[in-house]
């Protein structure tokens, strides 16, 4: 399941009722996963939260990790990738980060910190330990390759960016992943190593625990998640999701302000009525 707009309610916290299902469900047996854009340091905080096992597919696909942060798959984007996506988007500069898997420290390096920016402020704050500014932004990359260039605004100009990225000459070498909350005018566009998806992620991930795609269940709101929805043999997307994946034919459950992940699993993994 995704996590943002999913197993979190508007309030980014985790519904006790969706925290007793996924307990629920794992004492049955059901192996769980965290599929998500976030960092995984950003990303643990809600993993504990639940009180049961699980993995995490971080990073919109580009590294699989165990609850203790044990890595199982990690997929960088190429240092000399990452530098000219940089330099081919000076226009959006200020919204522009590059992030990578480090321990603690300097995870997230942006050219210069707006602290106090509507948008990105609220995460720049809670995510302060791992955030450094190096100037210009393209010096950061010294040979280490990062996970991703991460681009955040209103959804506007970063519609605008992903179009300007998916134009370079050099498009053919990354992936683009999008998400987008609409009601907050807020986007977040990630570039990634070319074939990182969730999707990709979550087929790798059941491969290795030889669970067949028609034994997956998979939950979702928003365009980064499609891939994911797409590999499960049975797709639910929330009733808040964006609108391109109400209009699959998938299933549907409510909202994640409705506890909609939980009453996906009780209908679908647990056989509630």
């Amino acid at each position: 399941m995704d996590i943002d707009g999913t197993l979190l309610d508007s309030h980014a916290q985790v519904p006790e009722e969706n925290a007793r299902a996924v307990a629920e469900a794992a004492a049955r047996g059901v192996e769980i996963v965290l599929v998500t854009g976030r960092r995984f340091d950003f990303a643990r905080p809600i993993a504990d939260a639940l009180p049961c096992d699980l993995h995490l597919i971080v990073s919109n696909g580009a590294l699989i990790k165990s609850k203790s942060g044990e890595t199982h798959q990690q997929l960088l984007l190429p240092s000399h990738t990452a530098r000219q996506v940089i330099e081919s988007t000076e226009e959006f500069r200020a919204s522009a980060a590059v992030i990578f898997d480090r321990p603690m420290e300097r995870q997230i390096i942006l050219e210069k910190v707006e602290w106090d920016d509507p948008f990105r402020g609220g995460y720049f704050r809670r995510n302060r330990a791992y955030i450094a500014e190096v100037a210009p932004l393209a010096d950061c990359l010294n040979g280490e390759d990062p996970i991703q260039v991460m681009f955040t605004g209103a959804c506007r100009p970063i519609r605008k960016a992903m179009r300007d990225l998916a134009a370079l000459p050099i498009a053919a070498d990354f992936t683009l992943a999008l998400t987008e909350y609409e009601q907050r005018d807020f986007s977040i566009l990630d570039v990634l190593r070319l074939g990182v998806t969730k999707g990709v992620a979550l087929k790798e991930w059941a491969c290795r625990r030889g669970i067949a795609r028609e034994e997956i269940m998979a939950l979702g709101d928003n365009w980064n998640d499609r891939e994911m929805l797409e590999f499960a043999g049975l797709p639910v997307v929330m009733a808040n999701s964006v609108a391109e994946l109400k209009s699959l034919g998938w299933a549907m459950t409510s909202s994640n302000d409705e506890c909609g992940v939980a009453q996906a699993i009780d209908a679908y993994v647990l056989g509630k009525t």
